[in-house]
């Protein structure tokens, strides 16, 4: 792929670095520099003239130093008449900002939409976005990728005869019911409420889990709350062991620690979409890479092919 370029922001330079090896193609260097006054300077070191740019930049924390990274370095690219600017963005964690549900609320999932397309991007391409919606607040193409291959070929070395995956809320039921389906399992979900200040409850699970094993499938964990409350849930049934899978492990606030405590949690499943720290460590974590899928879907959009092909079941 000669006409191609890929960079990296500084959010998850090992992500990207994976992703070139896959694609056998140099991951092209990028310098963030910083002015006397804290405001950033990116400069793309690499040839875009014409060529087809993929940017590679999840937005985690900080996130707002990452977003008007991936902002200038779109901005950069643009102003080297790149010919098409594609943002590849693991994780978009303005999508929790998708609805009007109080008076006078910012929509931070459209607004940063609009910044990219603004700064030049023309496609994105994402990971799991938190809910359907979000895909249409931008005004260019999007191809929204999941991890449902990744995680499906992992968990198909237990034995899955009496599993049934479970959804925290009925919000990411489809997506469970997806991941059933690929897996041979029962579905579930969990009647969520959540309140103004941020507590959640978890009333009911809806669903058969007495007596049978269980993945507690999330888009993303971050404090570990929500789980938390439904493992409390389904406690009450009598499963068996339980086994909880997200994409983006963001693990915030000793979220990780918490989870990987609880005794009948036996495995905590996440894809590397966002860094793990250091001290995020615990016997029971698993690491997914991503970067495979993502390869893929790069090549496929730089060749003109379709995309979709990757959605199917395997």
């Amino acid at each position: 792929m000669r006409d191609i370029a890929v960079f990296s922001g500084s959010a998850h330079p090992d992500l990207a670095r994976e992703v070139c090896a896959h694609l056998a193609v140099p991951l092209s260097p990028t310098r963030v520099s910083r002015f006397a006054n804290d405001c950033l300077e990116v400069q793309l070191q690499a040839n875009c003239r014409e060529r087809d740019v993929f940017l590679i930049q999840p937005l985690v924390r900080p996130v707002q130093e990452h977003l008007v990274e991936l902002l200038l370095m779109c901005d950069a690219a643009r102003g080297a008449s790149a010919a098409r600017i594609t943002v590849v963005m693991p994780h978009y964690s303005y999508a929790r900002s998708d609805k009007k549900d109080a008076p006078r609320i910012s929509l931070g999932g459209r607004l940063v939409a609009d910044l990219l397309v603004a700064a030049g991007a023309s496609r994105v391409l994402a990971m799991t976005l938190h809910s359907p919606q979000v895909h249409g607040f931008f005004t260019v193409p999007v191809d929204h990728l999941h991890a449902l291959r990744e995680m499906a070929a992992h968990f198909r070395q237990y034995d899955l005869s009496r599993t049934t995956v479970v959804s925290p809320d009925l919000g990411n039921a489809k997506e469970a019911a997806a991941f059933a389906r690929r897996i041979g399992a029962q579905v579930a979900a969990g009647a969520k409420q959540r309140y103004p200040d941020d507590r959640v409850t978890i009333s009911s699970v809806i669903g058969d889990v007495t007596g049978r094993d269980v993945i507690v499938l999330d888009d993303e964990i971050a404090k570990g709350s929500t789980v938390l409350e439904l493992l409390d849930r389904l406690r009450e049934s009598g499963p068996r062991p339980v086994r909880v899978a997200c994409t983006h492990g963001l693990f915030a606030a000793g979220a990780l620690k918490r989870l990987s405590g609880q005794p009948d949690v036996l495995e905590i499943v996440c894809t590397n979409t966002v860094p793990m720290s250091a001290d995020e460590h615990t016997d029971k974590l698993r690491v997914l890479s991503i970067a495979p899928a993502l390869a893929e879907a790069v090549r496929r959009i730089h060749n003109g092919e379709s995309v979709s092909a990757l959605f199917e079941e395997a």
